[in-house]
């Protein structure tokens, strides 16, 4: 009986597979056209008619006979492309030429006098399944289907409305190019050739997204790059499973190295000088249609702090502003921490006339120094992201007025210390003056994770939290380069362009941890 049972099973199992084998047979047979059109017609109304906005157009090709159809969508195809340029083409009257063609072989005379003598537009290409025309379509381009052909034509009429070059929002400089990427993935490719005539800049082209494809372009320059590093960022872009990518955003969380770490360990930037200053040093541009930030990867920590305006300015003044802001980092990340732990554990270290002030400014402050730091940091914080996200004649008066009224207040309710107001300020501006907002942002979460550390162990705690936040970037990697290079590993012929900036004529070589083809900027 058991025997039997399996037997039937087995049976029945085979017969689900045999019909889900026809099934998927005549899914993959209804999703190629035929070359009856009003088939074709049919199934293409099927798979994309209910949308209002994709119209369909039905003419006769010349006098020839023949039925066409076009199909677009509105907002999204250049009509005036499509009516000078593949309708009036398309429905001139050309039957004396087309009566000069073999006229038994309809197919292959459609195909190609249609595709070589009748349409007068540069971007023609042929699809043969339903799926390929309605994601085409839907992006876009324009569709022809034309009596007695088993393909379709689609047409480059996309027409999107894209935002002028304008000087990039975050990333503003006082002296260099006034031109930032923009959201359109074509004109960010040409800002890169703009930079400057190099046949070998390389744009190899991808798809993100299985349900919502969007282009992606990885950029880098043939003769300087390092193949294996290419070949490491397209394995993980092709990695990447999502439905849909609407930012460059996802993408540097898809592809780097440790999404637990708090530093970003790809740079994105809005500046076509940056991207190819980058590429030059033979590191790899990542671009994505949509979206104005463009991605840089490999990168090392003081990639982070440094501006392309220290390169434009002379060595003195570029290394000056640069050592101001490794300074600006450590105000941003400890004083708040240190001011805590001088105040509950190492008072003695403090001179002796300012913890007498010091003192009679806490005198009427119920709370203990962490909570009263807690409060003000909280409060800056807070107000700092309503200034974002307000409108932009109110958001920097807002954040200023705020900050004013809600420092003076606590003082005069004596719930903070006047000297804490001026710790908080301190820390707030010297947040301000680092390049890369990303970084801004974890900087500001470890000045939590400092401050609670010196509240429990004091200048130890602020120590070991150092010591911690160390360990953690010398192990870190972005695509394989250590994240302090060229600290760790020490190379001291880098250190020309770490925290000094040394002049142009100086720094010949490039970078040793890209491993790049030719180690020399000047040929």
């Amino acid at each position: 009986m058991k025997r039997w049972k399996s037997k039937m099973r087995k049976i029945g199992n085979h017969a689900n597979e045999n019909e889900n084998k026809q099934e998927s047979a005549s899914q993959d047979s209804t999703n190629q056209f035929s070359d009856e059109f009003i088939l074709n017609l049919e199934v293409v109304r099927k798979e994309i008619g209910h949308n209002s906005d994709v119209h369909f157009r039905e003419f006769i090709i010349g006098h020839t006979g023949i039925q066409a159809s076009i199909i677009f969508v509105e907002g999204l195809s250049d009509k005036d492309l499509i009516d000078k340029h593949i309708m009036t083409s398309l429905m001139a009257d050309f039957s004396i030429e087309y009566q000069q063609e073999q006229p038994d072989v309809k197919e292959s005379l459609s195909n190609q006098f249609i595709k070589n003598q009748v349409l007068s537009i540069s971007d023609v290409e042929e699809v043969h399944s339903i799926k390929e025309l309605a994601s085409k379509v839907l992006t876009g381009s324009t569709a022809l289907l034309i009596d007695g052909l088993s393909h379709a034509f689609i047409l480059g009429t996309t027409k999107l409305k894209t935002r002028t070059i304008e000087e990039p929002v975050s990333e503003a400089l006082v002296r260099g190019p006034r031109v930032g990427f923009t959201e359109s993935l074509s004109d960010n490719t040409s800002l890169l050739r703009g930079n400057g005539e190099t046949e070998n800049l390389s744009l190899v082209k991808f798809q993100v997204g299985k349900r919502s494809k969007k282009d992606l372009v990885v950029a880098y320059i043939n003769e300087i790059v390092d193949p294996e590093l290419v070949q490491e960022v397209e394995k993980r872009i092709k990695k990447i499973d999502v439905d849909n990518v609407p930012e460059s955003g996802y993408v540097e969380q898809l592809i780097e190295d440790n999404y637990l770490s708090p530093f970003p360990q790809v740079q994105n930037t809005e500046r076509p000088d940056r991207v190819m200053a980058a590429l030059m040093e033979g590191r790899v541009a990542i671009l994505l249609d949509g979206t104005p930030f463009a991605l840089i990867a490999p990168v090392t920590f003081s990639m982070m702090l440094q501006s392309p305006e220290d390169y434009y300015e002379r060595w003195i003044p570029g290394t000056f502003i640069r050592f101001l802001r490794y300074i600006a980092v450590v105000l941003a990340l400890f004083t708040p921490a240190v001011y805590i732990a001088f105040i509950s554990f190492h008072p003695g270290m403090i001179p002796t006339k300012l913890a007498i002030s010091i003192i009679g400014t806490k005198s009427g402050v119920p709370f203990p120094a962490l909570i009263e730091a807690l409060f003000m940091e909280i409060a800056i914080e807070i107000l700092r992201e309503a200034g974002l996200r307000l409108p932009k004649p109110i958001g920097p008066a807002m954040g200023i007025v705020g900050g004013l009224i809600i420092g003076e207040a606590a003082v005069q309710a004596g719930i903070v210390s006047p000297i804490l107001v001026i710790v908080v300020a301190l820390t707030a501006i010297s947040s301000f003056s680092i390049p890369q907002y990303s970084v801004g942002i974890t900087l500001r979460i470890l000045r939590f994770a400092a401050m609670l550390c010196a509240a429990i162990l004091g200048l130890y705690g602020v120590v070991l939290f150092f010591l911690f936040m160390m360990s953690h970037l010398v192990k870190l990697k972005s695509f394989g380069v250590p994240y302090m290079s060229p600290a760790v590993p020490y190379r001291l012929s880098e250190w020309k362009d770490l925290m000094v900036r040394m002049p142009l004529m100086m720094m010949k070589r490039r970078p040793k941890m890209m491993h790049t083809k030719d180690p020399l900027r000047k040929g």
